[in-house]
Order: C-alpha cells, then structure tokens, then sequence
C-alpha cells in the first residue's frame, strides 16, 4: 500500500516557534511509525503506549501558583490532579470519541496523557483548588506564607 507524500511550504515565521516546528516533526514521525505497525500485523500502536503531555501555562502571582491546561474532550472524572510539597502532576485519558466515516487525519491526542510540574517554593496543599471549563483546567495552588521577619526585644 502506498501512502500519498505530504509537501511541506510552510516557513518557520509562518508556523511559529522552532519548538512548534520540532514538536509537528515529532507527531509526523509518530503517525508514520503508527502506521507502519498496525500494517505489520501489530496490535499496539505508539500513541498507545506512550503518554503524551498536553499544553499548559504556569504562572506565578504574589499568592499563587496558577496553572492552565489544556485537555479539549477531557471529562472531569477521567482527569486527576495530585499535589505533593514542590511537585504537581495532572494526568489521566481521554478517550476516542465515536464519529461517522473514515479518521483520515487526527490532530487532536487521545489516550492517555501526564503533566508534571516542578513548584519552586512551598505551597498549601490542602488549599488547591482545580476547575474544568470549555476544555482547560485551570489548577490554582496557593504558597505557603513566609514566616516575615521581626524585630525582637531584647529582655533585661
């Protein structure tokens, strides 16, 4: 079977950043990979077996930590956030949603998916707080307060 060449004209200023460059090189090899096994005969593809991580923004306020993570189809119960002193780790699966016809080209992961982020300082724990909205989970972790620095007298 003979699968049709893709052309690339794109330029980098017209795609964007060399890591959105490196990252579509990176989900063309994939695909090709995929391919490849499931025309050998092989149950597993790669998607399958790897986790993939999905988009996501951090940012540091006076008070918090806040992160936005993108996870379009994601439903709230098959996503889990778990927060330990200086690491957060968003993971989970989204599923293959049924659809009519013949998948032709997939641009959207599925599967199982992980983010795994380094927290600089302390944070409250008990005090997280994570939302889902129109496919972004906005995780909120609040910082520890410093003990602030004080005069002491000096008795007697």
């Amino acid at each position: 079977m003979t699968l049709p060449a893709r052309h690339r004209h794109s330029t980098l200023t017209e795609r964007g950043s060399p890591r959105s460059e490196m990252t579509t090189d990176f989900d063309d090899i994939f695909e090709r990979m995929n391919r490849f096994l499931e025309s050998a005969g092989l149950s597993r593809s790669l998607s399958e077996t790897m986790a993939w991580a999905p988009l996501a923004d951090m940012t540091e306020t006076d008070d918090a930590y806040v992160i936005e993570c993108e996870l379009p189809g994601a439903k709230r119960e098959d996503i889990d956030v778990e927060i330990t002193e200086h690491e957060l780790a968003i993971t989970g699966e989204i599923t293959e949603r049924e659809r009519e016809g013949v998948l032709r080209r997939r641009g959207r992961p599925v599967g199982r998916f992980e983010y795994r982020a380094l927290l600089p300082t302390d944070v409250r724990a008990d005090d997280v707080q994570a939302a889902l909205s129109d496919g972004v989970l906005k995780v909120t972790i609040p910082k520890a307060k410093a003990a602030k620095p004080r005069h002491i007298e000096i008795q007697g």
